[in-house]
């Protein structure tokens, strides 16, 4: 039986393993789903906008404490996914994660440069849907600001971006084949923004979420074999410099028929006027 996979780590690191259709989150270190299917090694210095989320009491050291990847909007500004901050993603309530941090200007998680900054306030959208997947969205205060070369523009609604056919890159630290063989270093994939009328036949409800074009977007190959996985929630869908779409879920990774959904940015941006 197919199973939704929401893209943030899972609680059992020890086995590498994904048994869960949601991230499960536990005192111990976790791992996620995959870092980019048929994708290849990326360079933060081409992408300073890309961060990992790391909270080493939840996750351990192996992987220096990444769960979920985010991308910076501001210079203290940063969006993921609201399911990696929930209590099942985490094993426990947000504000109990007294060493949760972004890194940032680091390929390599347990490499050295880049910085790990404390995250000052969270904000996870209260519209946020786990039955359907909508309106996945959070965003994260920094405690100190980044550097304004990292800070991202973000695509409003009716850019071309968005259009059907466009290529695009999804980027994170996730499983690289969909077998938990997960990165330590940045990874990258090229995938096509896909149809909305072919990502609502792919996903017209039930166990495997249901897709909403006004919250979401789709993108992957018809053929699969690229795509984003586990560890890799949160992290940007970008096109010619902008950001479209957060990783959010999907059936599996890189499977025929099954393309990966991403949280619509240009709805994110309303979401963000009305609460954040």
């Amino acid at each position: 039986m197919s199973r939704t996979v929401f893209r943030a780590m899972t609680r059992v690191f020890a086995l590498m393993a994904v048994t869960a259709a949601i991230p499960l989150g536990s005192p111990a270190p976790a791992v996620a789903h995959s870092v980019v299917i048929g994708g290849q090694p990326a360079q933060v210095k081409d992408s300073p906008w890309v961060v990992a989320l790391s909270s080493r009491d939840r996750f351990g050291e192996t992987r220096a404490g990444q769960f979920c990847g985010g991308v910076v909007v501001a210079p203290q500004k940063v969006l993921t996914a609201a399911h990696c901050l929930g209590r099942e993603a985490l094993g426990v309530d947000v504000g109990e994660v007294h060493d949760l941090r972004v890194i940032s200007g680091r390929d390599v998680l347990r490499g050295t440069g880049g910085q790990e900054t404390p995250v000052r306030a969270v904000w996870s959208n209260p519209a946020f849907d786990p039955a359907t997947n909508a309106g996945d969205l959070a965003v994260l205060t920094l405690a100190d600001a980044l550097p304004a070369k990292s800070v991202i523009p973000m695509a409003q609604s009716g850019d071309a971006a968005y259009e059907p056919g466009t290529g695009a890159v999804v980027y994170g630290w996730g499983d690289t084949t969909g077998n938990s063989d997960y990165a330590s270093s940045l990874h990258s994939t090229a995938v096509s923004i896909l149809p909305d009328n072919l990502c609502r036949q792919a996903y017209p409800g039930g166990t495997d979420g249901v897709y909403d074009a006004s919250a979401m977007l789709c993108a992957g190959e018809l053929l699969g074999g690229h795509d984003a996985c586990q560890g890799d929630s949160g992290g940007p869908l970008v096109v010619r410099g902008r950001l479209i779409g957060l990783v959010s879920w999907g059936d599996g990774c890189g499977r025929v028929g099954s393309p990966g959904v991403y949280t619509r940015i240009s709805a994110a941006i309303g979401w963000m006027r009305g609460g954040s």
